[in-house]
């Protein structure tokens, strides 16, 4: 009898600090705070993991290396705004053409045929649609490996207009 009144006593209070929670989130959305925002304060702070550039672009996350894969030309637009910590406009993007070319080509040993060429010619054409597609696959390779609350320190997002780039501190990077 007295471990079921305990446990009474206990989900009472559950019951108590629930409503509480409740009532405390009820005024942060009074005073204009979203959701979103609520839901991040809520979560627990976790330390950012290092992220490894090895000397064959492999991409791997943490202590424990595990690789973030992606295609070649998606790896090279990664790597690309990797190198470029201020960000980069999307309509600026014929300007990074040939550092794009540079790096799709160490990413695909075997060469860059008309077919590739078109490609950077494609992601790097701020009238189509290909950055976006292959931000997405960026995105989607590192959702893939973490959580989305960690993730988005590591893949490539911005205002449109803005400069749009990864806001993983630099100092968390690793060139092999």
């Amino acid at each position: 009898m007295k471990n079921t009144n305990r446990h009474i006593e206990t989900q009472d209070l559950y019951n108590d600090l629930i409503e509480e929670v409740k009532h405390k989130v009820h005024k942060l959305k009074e005073y204009g705070l979203s959701e979103k925002d609520i839901a991040s304060l809520l979560r627990s702070e976790q330390p950012l993991l290092k992220l490894t550039v090895n000397k064959k672009h492999r991409v791997f996350i943490g202590e424990n290396r595990v690789e973030v894969r992606m295609e070649p030309l998606v790896k090279a637009v990664y790597l690309l705004f990797l190198k470029h910590p201020e960000g980069i406009i999307f309509k600026d993007l014929p300007d990074y053409r040939q550092e794009l070319t540079k790096l799709y080509s160490e990413v695909r040993p075997w060469g860059l045929s008309d077919r590739a060429l078109q490609s950077i010619e494609d992601v790097t054409n701020p009238f189509l649609n290909s950055i976006n597609e292959k931000c997405a696959r960026i995105k989607k390779a590192f959702l893939s490996v973490m959580e989305a609350d960690m993730a988005e320190h590591y893949f490539i997002k911005g205002t449109r207009g803005e400069p749009k780039g990864i806001d993983l501190p630099r100092n968390l990077v690793i060139w092999e």
